[in-house]
């Protein structure tokens, strides 16, 4: 079916609107329950089993060409569909390893899915799984600092040659080509899907199809569109087919499925195995100069049969594959300190120093745009600004990345950030940081009104306080309140002033006091004994600020108003 779709393209569909056109018709004269695009790239769909229905509002992939080496039968020990028919391989446990950078972009759209479509349940292995059968994750994960691919990863052109046929729709911006659309990138969009699909999954305000976080983040929306929910498997049959109309496509992303969900590690940027059989079979894939792959070796010459003639010569041993180009990732040697300050901040407070590490080449070089990552680490509910407790960061030109501000927590004590490079094995650097409890440099009362009392009566006024640090309100600060014998002798007194505790009972220091978040503190009210005579009260808080007011009790004046000075008589 899809070989006859090709050639009414290539006669009739001479513009995008055709094929377009010529797309639906076929859409809607498929056998029922396999509706959906058909490009037409060569496949055997039409002789599988009936598929469920995969509604879509555009095809991911153009249905281009894509890989079909199926995941190794040894560990993680996956059992691949029966019904798959891909090119099995057995190349160990090698192929459950997924580039560092690759990896950690399928998990960010997973974590963002799950906040942004929650009934979507999309697993980040279904992202593996497809980026592994449309690229190769990356073609082993060659990806820059920023997760953008070095040289273009592009599929066939759409000429209606062999394929569908779909015009130019982006002026070559992202494939290169301005006559025809190619699929383009890690995840295999074509530009017209991009253009409403696209989404910047790395926060550098930029929708690329070539880097790893855009596309993985796109293909997790496009994926989750339609209402479906990947935890049901008609939803998650849906979505696959959605994204390239094949039963073989399906039971290929599904064996890597289930491959991945059985364990996977990271491995270097770059490392990563790339497949060698598609569904094209054996048309290359289009990738720019800047990328390159082994070449395919022609299998050995049978031997000869015994007695009838020579043996055949030794087969020539197959060339050596080229080194792929060196990223700046590869050229890291070790990771310096760029001048961090010492780490401190009050809790709940920032810390005013920002860690800064510097990418060295072994000869000391600086080395940009690596990814280096930070990890808090230790008992502590310090996190970066943001509230994450890992970040990553690019190196800049002079090889030094910036982490985020740190945001002290409640918890006081030391911890530690690792610094690491993303992709590679390297030692990490390791810096220590201290919170340290919340503190006052100043006291001041917020009234100046005298504190005066009679003897066994209780004063009028409470005191109130208002603590401050370096200017800025001092919130959450512990304090201590004592009625003291003197300026010089701060032992309680045992007579005078008191406060009350819960059972009314006379009390002389008060503990466990804290400023509330304006900085203010309100003392209980204070009651006088029978002594007369001034007292002191001082107040203490965390970082050493005190302050000392007075009280004073002395009895009413009783004496009677002197008499009005007689008028002078003349």
């Amino acid at each position: 079916m899809a070989a006859h779709f090709g050639r009414r393209l290539r006669k009739g569909a001479a513009t995008t609107a055709v094929a377009a056109a010529a797309v639906a018709a076929l859409s809607a004269s498929q056998a029922p329950g396999v509706p959906g695009e058909d490009h037409g790239r060569q496949s055997t769909a039409g002789a599988s089993a009936p598929v469920p229905e995969a509604t879509s509002d555009g095809n991911a992939t153009g249905n281009s060409p894509y890989y079909t080496d199926l995941p190794p039968l040894n560990s993680p020990n996956p059992s691949p569909s029966p019904s798959a028919t891909g090119t099995p391989v057995a190349q160990g446990d090698a192929e459950a390893g997924i580039p560092a950078t690759v990896l950690d972009a399928y998990k960010k759209a997973e974590a963002e899915l799950r906040s942004a479509k929650p009934g979507c349940n999309l697993p980040w292995q279904l992202l593996a799984a497809i980026g592994k059968v449309e690229s190769g994750q990356a073609s082993g994960g060659r990806v820059d600092a920023d997760g953008t691919t070095i040289g273009r990863i592009l599929g066939p052109a759409l000429d209606g040659n062999g394929f569908a046929l779909i015009k130019d729709t982006d002026h070559g911006l992202y494939d290169g080509n301005t006559e025809y659309d190619q699929a383009v990138g890690p995840m295999q969009f074509i530009p017209s899907t991009w253009a409403w699909a696209g989404r910047d999954g790395n926060g550098d305000g930029k929708k690329d199809p070539n880097n790893v976080y855009d596309a993985a983040l796109a293909a997790g929306h496009y994926l989750c569109r339609n209402g479906w929910d990947l935890s049901r498997e008609d939803d998650l049959h849906s979505a696959i087919l959605s994204y390239n109309n094949s039963q073989d496509y399906l039971n290929t992303v599904l064996s890597w499925l289930e491959y991945y969900r059985k364990g996977t590690h990271s491995v270097p940027d770059g490392t990563g195995s790339v497949p060698t059989h598609r569904s094209d079979d054996g048309t290359p894939r289009a990738n720019s100069p800047k990328h390159s792959k082994a070449p395919k070796t022609k299998p050995a010459p049978k031997p000869s049969t015994p007695g009838q003639g020579s043996p055949s010569p030794t087969p020539p041993k197959p060339p050596a594959p080229p080194k792929p180009p060196q990223t700046p990732t590869d050229t890291v040697d070790h990771l310096q300190d760029a001048g961090t300050a010492k780490l401190t901040a009050m809790a709940g407070h920032a810390f005013t120093d920002q860690i800064g590490t510097r990418a060295e080449t072994k000869a000391g070089k600086a080395v940009a745009k690596v990814r280096i990552r930070f990890t808090i680490t230790g008992d502590t509910d310090a996190t970066f600004a943001g509230g994450e407790t890992v970040a990553t960061v690019a190196t800049d030109a002079k090889g030094v990345a910036l982490a985020p501000a740190l945001q002290a927590g409640e918890k006081t004590g030391d911890f530690r950030v690792m610094a690491t490079v993303v992709g590679r094995t390297v030692t990490g650097l390791g810096y220590s940081a201290t919170v340290t409890e919340r503190a006052a440099d100043t006291l001041a009362r917020t009234s100046d009104t005298p504190l005066t009392c009679t003897p066994g009566g209780e004063f009028a006024d409470q005191v109130q306080l208002k603590a401050t640090y370096k200017g800025s309100v001092a919130d959450k600060v512990a304090a201590t309140a004592t009625l003291i014998k003197s300026d010089t002798d701060a032992t309680e007194n045992d007579k005078g002033p008191y406060f009350k505790d819960a059972d009314g009972k006379p009390i002389r220091t008060l503990t466990g006091l804290q400023t509330d978040d304006k900085g203010l503190l309100t003392l209980p009210k204070l009651y006088a004994d029978d002594t007369t005579g001034t007292f002191l009260l001082r107040i203490t808080t965390a970082g050493g600020a005190t302050l000392t007011v007075e009280l004073k009790v002395a009895a009413a004046d009783s004496s009677p108003s002197p008499s009005p000075s007689p008028s002078a008589s003349s």
